[in-house]
Parts: C-alpha cells; structure tokens; sequence
C-alpha cells in the first residue's frame, strides 16, 4: 500500500514539475522560441477547446503565464498587437492558426515585445515568419503574396 501512495506522489510530482516547467517558459527573440511559440498556441487552442473556453487572447496568456497575466499585462499585450491598426480585444475569439495566421503573429510578435520590454518593430519578423512555416509545413506561408524585390 505504502508503495502504490509512493507511486502516486511522484506521478503527481512529476507532472507538477512538467507544468511548472511549460509556464516558465523564457521568450527569446529567435526563430527557436518563434517555433515553440506557434506550437504552444496550437496545444492552447486545443486544451481550451477540450475545456470548453473561447479560444482568445486572454484566456491564451491566463493559461500561458497563471498570476502573472494581470489585466495591465492583457491590456497591454492587446494594444500592441494591432491588426490594420485596430488594437486586438481580449475576449474576441480568435481563428484557427495554422488558416488564419496574421492576427497570431501580431499577438505572438506583441507577447514577445512585451515580455522582453523591447520594441513592438524590434521584433525578428523573418524569424517569426520562417518559424511559422516549420510549425505548420502544411499551411500557406505568410507573405505569400508579396513581390520579391527586383520583379517589376
């Protein structure tokens, strides 16, 4: 008996760990982190939605960073994460990323910019790009329809 309670405290412990560990999760600047990141959103968007709760930017950071995402951080991170120049909402649900990428890669450039207190146009955005592609192989590149320079 005592052994099976053994087992059990360490399975929880462990798991305890493996948690702590996902939400201590250090952002970079770099297409590494960019490729965790893009990950990380599509496993968020399939908890949330095994949880029954909207698939949208507060809910993203509330299980991301736990107490430390504060309404100011939300607040924050939503501002600075304009599509078109229109600030995000936190509580609009969000599309799918791997369709719909360009309101994730502003809200992923935002939450790097944020968390590091570093420019919003500091941002590695052909990391941030390339990083996309290697998360999502089978999704339609982002800038796809840009010119190259030099094509007339």
């Amino acid at each position: 008996m005592f052994d099976l309670m053994v087992k059990v405290v360490k399975v929880i412990w462990s798991n305890s760990i493996l948690t702590t560990r996902i939400k201590m999760f250090e952002v970079q600047n770099n297409q590494e982190c960019f490729v965790l990141l893009w990950r990380k959103l599509e496993r968020t968007r399939r908890l949330l939605g095994g949880q029954y709760k909207r698939f949208c930017i507060r809910n993203v950071l509330k299980s991301w960073y736990g107490y430390e995402a504060t309404d100011d951080f939300i607040w924050e991170v939503c501002h600075t994460a304009a599509v078109d120049g229109e600030p995000q909402e936190g509580w609009n649900e969000l599309p799918l990323p791997s369709l719909y990428p360009r309101k994730h890669r502003e809200l992923l450039r935002a939450i790097v910019a944020v968390r590091l207190g570093i420019s919003y146009y500091k941002i590695n955005l052909k990391a941030l790009d390339k990083a996309y592609s290697v998360a999502f192989p089978n999704s339609t590149p982002l800038n796809v329809n840009k010119k190259k320079r030099g094509e007339g």
